[in-house]
């Protein structure tokens, strides 16, 4: 996995950073690295969210890639609280809500085809 961190902000909540693995297409590879924002409570929380999604494997080792200034202000813009975008960043790429992430019935995984 690769690092991620946390800042803890002046209201006492957490905004967490984990550079994560996009979930794969179904082609049986893994996904491009993503980075991913939550905004919770504490941290325990904020990876809470994360595995209630269905991201099971989703551990915080350190605080070695914390959240920049610009990634606590996109998260906290946001109304859910989480985002993601590729990882290294692609031109001026703009962030995207968690469920563009995950598939249509809200966890990891390819789109189901509509039958």
């Amino acid at each position: 996995m690769a690092g991620g961190g946390f800042c803890r902000l002046p209201n006492g909540t957490v905004v967490v950073a984990l550079g994560l693995n996009r979930p794969p297409d179904g082609a049986g590879g893994t996904g491009a690295p993503v980075r991913v924002l939550v905004h919770a409570a504490n941290r325990a929380r904020a990876l809470t969210r994360l595995r209630n999604l269905g991201l099971r494997a989703v551990y915080l080792r350190g605080n070695a890639q914390p959240p920049t200034p610009d990634e606590i202000t996109a998260v906290l813009h946001h109304p859910d609280g989480l985002l993601w975008r590729t990882a290294p960043q692609i031109g001026q790429e703009l962030w995207h809500p968690i469920r563009a992430l995950l598939g249509p019935a809200g966890h990891p995984g390819p789109a189901r085809p509509a039958a």
